[in-house]
């Protein structure tokens, strides 16, 4: 059945099917880091960008397949530290000013005039934020899972996650002594910078396995799997701990303040219900802020982008775009 017949009948969309990547490299954006980048698609297609999770959660083969390959040029990366990007778990000049530049760095390495900035969580902060400095460069905005990176939003993270998951929260705030659970943060983040990897890894693990363990309506033990990975476990906790403890390297409020900035490029906001993660409190007072773009809320859904609503949702928009942004 087509997706738009699927569509028409509520049933969910399927990701297009896998495909490869065309060309593909490291950028040596200074400071000692060296970004993987990838493109896939349409050469000659309407640029987007995918914005992964975390910080430093990384991207993979199957991000691509948000996206038709008929009409986009699909650019998919890892930012400072992430995934295939090296050296990973590195804290060294790693902000969210420097993955901002980052994005520009990488724009006009590949010779892109204009793009679509898709992302979804830490993803939706920095395309937020790449957005509101260089607004001139964006086709459209595609969100989904919405943190702005607030200090309620961090404490939410840290404390919050225990009224709808106490098993696993109990498991991420267990693992730290009882004498130092005053300051989770604090005491995860001492772990995850040590450089000994007997100490950081199982760190690393127990944060990034709490945080897949939340990020879905049902239990989905091959997402808890992946994050428990080394790669995406060293990445993703160890960047998260830096960028919470030091506030994201961005003044409170800053993203909602600076919204005037994007309501007049296209948006689309996309929220599952029951997001644990980033609850939906944080993406209506995105949408309230900018309400001249679409904000879709997922009945059945928690954090993951292949929650099979949002995935449907996200998947929709991308295509309605192709109407609105012809090659």
């Amino acid at each position: 059945m087509p997706p738009e017949a699927q569509r028409r009948l509520g049933e969910p969309v399927p990701l297009y099917p896998a495909l490869d990547a065309r060309r593909g490299g490291h950028l040596d954006v200074g400071d000692g880091h060296r970004l993987y980048w990838e493109e896939s698609g349409n050469p000659a297609g309407v640029p987007v960008v995918f914005l992964h999770g975390g910080p430093g959660a990384g991207a993979s083969p199957v991000h691509r397949q948000f996206f038709d390959p008929a009409h986009y040029r699909i650019v998919v990366f890892d930012q400072r530290g992430a995934g295939r990007s090296t050296p990973l778990g590195s804290l060294e000049a790693n902000t969210t000013g420097h993955l901002v530049a980052d994005i520009e760095r990488l724009r006009e390495h590949l010779g892109v005039e204009r793009w679509v900035v898709f992302g979804g969580s830490w993803g939706s902060t920095l395309a937020l934020a790449y957005a509101e400095h260089h607004p001139a460069r964006c086709l459209a905005l595609v969100l989904r899972g919405i943190f702005l990176g607030r200090p309620v939003e961090i404490d939410w993270f840290l404390h919050g996650i225990r009224h709808f998951f106490p098993e696993a929260w109990r498991d991420f705030a267990h693992y730290i002594p009882e004498a130092e659970r005053g300051d989770l943060l604090g005491a995860y983040h001492r772990r995850l910078v040590d450089p000994d990897p007997a100490v950081h890894l199982p760190a690393a693990r127990r944060w990034s396995v709490y945080e897949g363990s939340c990020s879905t309506l049902a239990p989905n033990p091959a997402l808890v799997a992946d994050f428990a990975s080394d790669r995406v476990a060293l990445g993703l906790a160890r960047i998260e701990a830096h960028y919470f403890v030091n506030r994201l390297f961005l003044p409170e409020d800053f993203l909602l303040a600076g919204v005037g900035r994007i309501r007049h490029i296209p948006g689309v906001i996309v929220q599952g219900r029951y997001d644990a993660v980033c609850p939906p409190a944080t993406a209506d007072d995105l949408h309230r802020a900018w309400p001249e773009a679409e904000y879709h809320v997922v009945a059945d859904a928690g954090h993951s982008a292949f929650e099979p609503g949002i995935r449907s949702r996200l998947v929709a928009a991308m295509d309605a775009l192709r109407e609105r942004l012809p090659r």
